[in-house]
């Protein structure tokens, strides 16, 4: 289809998603002065997401308590995280949720009558989200998934996508553009995660921005067998057990626990541990976790229920794209990134963001980006319509041979194949690395080579071509890391490496390459 046909859209700042960091962006330009600002969304903005599904905790302390928390975040992060950019999240994200509060967003109360900052229910956030940017004045385009982004004279002008309900291309063109897309977790289930396919990784290494910390990639939820909520607090109390009923020892790491029981066999969980207070406050405080079961007419704090793990790749992972400073800005002139789809080492270095952290990491790089996307669009004046833009995309979109059909349900099931597998992706060794890349960059190739998408069927073709992409980042950043840390476990190289202690970052679409950051970037937000 030609530029001509389809529908152009102008604004100051774009945003490419609707969830909390895309939110918070869009919000925060418009407040910083940007006149026209436009968000895009795969789903419906303020219903499609990992947070709008279900309750967050947020990383919100102070006092004494806030110094433990860092000296706690500090010591798991593996070196690679910084006392400096937590104390800026906390303080940001402080800041945010009160002037949610201000804005009329009702907060429960704690036993002192204060405002309980410290947990949000998903669904309520993230609707008020919605009509706050909306009665902010911020245009929404909802079930339109961005698929590659516009380039002019080495800037990024803007992106373009397909909107679904229309079955019509769509082209916006932009002074700044925050990706906010969120991460990627493989298609594996995992609630809210469908939208997560690591489409804004893809875009952005597309125009040369480079990647950050996509080792950390190796991070699963535990949940039911039949379920896909993958919220993790239930099981403190938990005791688990393989398939004769055996205990299973479970003093560390659970999620370890149960990863090494799959193996063996199937593994089952039962919330025994759990008081009767405790049992009240989980059903009342988690709701979603405890709908499974009763469909069922299973007691999970009585009966044992068999439990999985379903990966949550960089949702709750660390990887993402690389932050040159705390404006958010990317290696590439015009565009900003944040939340899931940024690398959050300088928050959680090499260990899980979880709920808590990643929730907080939303709100205020969120802001971050927002405010430096608008002061960009006003540094840099009118638009003008006789520059010549450029589309970045190519897998997916421009074959680099001629096109013919390629199956993609086979290409994402290729991706599935080498990532979501605990014995490949969670329990590492460098000759199954090689395997499993390998495997991918034939993939890969075949889509570079071949695909050719139209109308809605480019959406999924892109999707999978940014699974096997983000793949391909996540292993070849583990096969450069020739060690054991945080959420990179190598079974061959089981010891801890402090030669390795910087981050690795990732560059190129058809050829990856991976190098160690900069000494004295390391961690750089």
């Amino acid at each position: 289809m030609t530029v001509e046909s389809e529908t152009r859209f102008d604004a100051d700042v774009l945003v490419v998603g609707g969830g909390p960091a895309g939110a918070w962006a869009a919000l925060t330009a418009k407040h910083a002065g940007a006149e026209s600002v436009l968000l895009v969304d795969k789903g419906y903005c303020g219903t499609s997401g990992a947070t709008a599904s279900a309750n967050t905790g947020v990383w919100v302390v102070s006092g004494e308590e806030r110094e433990r928390a860092i000296g706690q975040r500090l010591a798991q992060g593996g070196g690679l995280a910084r006392r400096e950019v937590m104390e800026a999240v906390l303080d940001t994200t402080a800041m945010q949720l009160a002037s949610l509060e201000g804005f009329g967003f009702t907060f429960p109360v704690d036993d002192e009558g204060l405002p309980y900052r410290k947990n949000l229910r998903g669904p309520d956030y993230m609707a008020f989200m919605r009509r706050l940017l909306r009665r902010a004045g911020v245009r929404i385009l909802d079930h339109s998934p961005a698929q590659e982004l516009l380039m002019s004279d080495g800037e990024v002008a803007g992106a373009a996508g397909h909107r679904l309900h229309e079955d019509e291309p769509y082209r916006v063109y932009a002074r700044s553009v925050v990706l906010a897309s969120g991460g990627v977790a493989f298609l594996s289930k995992t609630l809210g995660c469908d939208v997560n396919t690591g489409d804004g990784l893809l875009m952005a290494a597309e125009v040369g921005a480079s990647l950050s910390g996509m080792e950390f990639s190796a991070q699963y939820g535990i949940c039911p067998a039949y379920s896909s909520v993958t919220k993790g607090l239930p099981y403190f109390w938990a005791t688990f057990s393989d398939e004769s009923g055996r205990v299973l020892e479970s003093t560390g790491d659970r999620m370890l626990t149960v990863a090494r029981g799959l193996l063996d066999g199937k593994v089952f969980a039962v919330l025994d541990k759990a008081p009767p207070e405790v049992q009240r406050w989980l059903r009342a405080g988690q709701p979603n976790c405890f709908l499974p079961h009763d469909r069922l007419g299973i007691d999970p704090f009585t009966q044992r229920f068999p439990v999985t793990l379903r990966c949550e790749g960089t949702v709750r992972g660390t990887g993402g794209i690389h932050l040159r400073d705390d404006a958010c800005r990317t290696d590439v002139r015009g565009l900003f990134a944040a939340g899931d789809a940024a690398s959050r080492e300088a928050l959680v270095g090499s260990a899980t963001g979880g709920g808590a952290p990643n929730a907080a990491w939303a709100i205020s790089s969120g802001s971050w980006a927002g405010r430096a996307a608008a002061e960009h669009a006003r540094a840099r004046g009118p638009l003008r319509d006789a520059r010549i833009v450029r589309p970045a995309g190519g897998v997916g979109l421009r074959p680099l041979e001629a096109a013919r059909e390629v199956s993609v349900p086979g290409l994402i099931e290729a991706a599935r194949g080498e990532l979501l597998p605990i014995e490949k992706n969670m329990f590492r060794t460098g000759a199954q690395l090689e395997r499993s890349l390998a495997l991918l960059d034939d993939a890969f190739g075949e889509a570079r080579a071949h695909l050719a998408a139209t109308g809605r069927a480019r959406v999924r073709a892109r999707e999978a071509a940014a699974l096997l992409a983000c793949g391909r980042y996540a292993y070849r950043s583990a096969l450069a890391r020739g060690e054991s840390r945080g959420l990179h476990r190598r079974l061959d190289r089981p010891a801890l490496d402090p030669a390795q202690t910087r981050s690795l970052r990732c560059t190129g679409v058809d050829t990856v390459a991976v190098h160690p950051a900069p000494q004295e970037a390391r961690g750089a937000p």
